[in-house]
């Protein structure tokens, strides 16, 4: 019998249906992977399993039992967990009582230490994690607080978890660590229900699929593997795999940027690399490899200590990002919602924030002709949100990227540089970005992008440079490019992992 069975399930917004008639079941030691585009009805999905909704229609069984969860305590109740992409977590409270917050052991009306810290180091141990259970939360890695996560679920002894793209801001050692302890639940008897947009994931933990589009469920799919992807993305995107990147070659033209001998914050050697008219150049490397670092460096966020960069042939300023922006260098950071966008401002607002300070110069901002240029860009880049005022927060995460890239185009930005621009993003998103970054540089623009996508990478880049440890460890034309040799010279224990071990994390 399923631990969970969606049958039927409708789900309605005012102007939408989020959900119409989908089914499917989890038996206890399954991992079902959960595809689709942002849009699909993913989310809606696991907030019905949470409590957080109610569906219209149809019913969700538990050991084979109707369920109206009214709030998600009741979800908890009946073992259920999830594990969101963004952790439901305390960050000034200790591991410990993160692990069993709302659940915290008492003695005489008082917290009962000895036994909060008894239970919390069990888990820890169970989830192979050295931690001292005293440590404050906010000072472990994104990794290590998402094992604490599943530490929660496991002293709630969750029978069903649900993984939210857990992997999306994980090194790769850290995904190892994540894949094997949900094949570990597996082996005990958990339904696992798993959310990604990486189809390596997919590939590397889970027994079956359900794919869903605009709301419906398209296909389902009983063992999945590598020889399923494209029929996977077809039936989430209506287009095949070679159609997702896309890449088509242009002719490329005179150095436009040139790294030299660059060091500084984060870098432990220092980097030369250049970058040419018309070129996309990706830079690979895993996380804490120190893309994020160079770019910054790049850019005047983080001032050198020694090395330049130059604009066709002229020096920038050392740590001036306004020098970089002057010379048409855009920086489109990592973490789009603290550093890339003004969440509470109007898509028209946060496009409009680059031109805006150029032409302003403390001057009456003329706002018919921000708005005009900003709809401009809107349309350019395809973003959709039901209007220009509409606040930025609400749209989806790809939606926001290409709000971001169109910033920088309405600027008058040539050199972009993306740091993970299609984290988090589906599968159409991602292929229209890639679309507009053809473009871009087809027009004479020049793009030098960080990815730990090594998919992204080889499909999208016409040289990549591989990082490793804050260190420049190669460059490699496209069509010379390997996922395994790519993978060497990213780790610094070249023999110890594989791409199919890291899941191309």
């Amino acid at each position: 019998m399923p631990l969970i069975e969606y049958r039927g399930i409708g789900k309605r917004f005012p102007g939408v249906v989020a959900l119409d008639g989908v089914s499917f079941a989890v038996e206890p030691g399954e991992v079902r992977a959960l595809i689709g585009e942002n849009g699909a009805g993913k989310s809606t999905l696991l907030k019905i399993l949470s409590g957080q909704y109610r569906p219209d229609d149809g019913d969700l069984l538990v050991d084979g039992f109707p369920e109206r969860f009214a709030s998600p305590r009741d979800s908890q109740d009946a073992g259920i967990a999830i594990i969101h992409q963004e952790l439901q977590l305390a960050p000034d409270l200790s591991v410990a009582e993160n692990l069993m917050l709302g659940a915290l052991p008492a003695r005489g009306g008082l917290v009962d230490r000895r036994t909060l810290r008894t239970r919390a180091a069990g888990v820890l141990e169970r989830l192979g994690e050295s931690i001292d259970p005293e440590t404050r939360l906010g000072d472990l890695s994104i990794g290590q607080r998402q094992m604490v996560e599943i530490g929660r679920a496991l002293l709630r002894d969750a029978r069903i978890i649900a993984f939210d793209e857990p992997t999306s801001s994980l090194s790769a050692r850290e995904t190892v660590r994540l894949l094997q302890i949900i094949r570990d639940l597996r082996a005990h008897g958990r339904a696992i229900l798993y959310v990604s947009h990486r189809m390596e994931e997919v590939f590397a933990l889970a027994d079956s699929a359900t794919v869903l589009r605009d709301g419906r469920h398209v296909l389902d799919a009983a063992p999945v593997g590598p020889a399923d992807e494209a029929r996977l993305v077809s039936a989430m995107a209506g287009r095949t795999v070679s159609d997702i990147y896309g890449y088509r070659s242009r002719p490329t033209g005179e150095v436009r940027i040139a790294v030299e001998q660059l060091a500084g914050p984060g870098l432990r050697q220092p980097v030369s690399l250049t970058v040419r008219r018309g070129e996309i150049v990706g830079l690979f490397g895993l996380v804490g490899a120190g893309r994020s670092e160079l770019f910054r460096l790049i850019y005047g966020a983080s001032t050198p200590t020694a090395g330049a960069v130059r604009v066709d042939g002229e020096a920038l300023a050392p740590g001036d990002p306004r020098a970089a922006i002057a010379a048409g260098i855009a920086l489109c950071p990592e973490d789009r919602k603290d550093h890339g966008i003004l969440p509470l401002a109007s898509v028209r607002e946060n496009i409009a924030l680059a031109w805006r300070n150029l032409r302003a110069r403390g001057a009456l901002l003329q706002r018919d002709a921000e708005a005009s240029a900003a709809r401009e860009q809107i349309d350019r880049m395809r973003v959709k949100t039901p209007t220009a005022e509409a606040a930025i927060s609400t749209l989806s995460g790809g939606n926001q990227q290409k709000a971001i890239i169109a910033r920088w185009l309405l600027a008058g930005a040539d050199i972009l540089l993306l740091d993970e621009p299609t984290r988090g993003i589906d599968v159409g998103a991602r292929s229209e970005i890639y679309g507009h970054l053809y473009r871009f540089a087809e027009a004479g623009g020049t793009v030098l992008f960080a990815s730990s996508d090594l998919p992204e990478v080889m499909g999208v880049a016409d040289r990549i440079v591989v990082m490793r440890e804050g260190t420049m460890s190669g460059v490699v034309d496209r069509a010379d490019a390997t996922a395994d040799g790519l993978l060497r010279m990213a780790l610094s224990d070249q023999s110890s992992l594989t791409s199919r071990d890291l899941a191309i994390a």
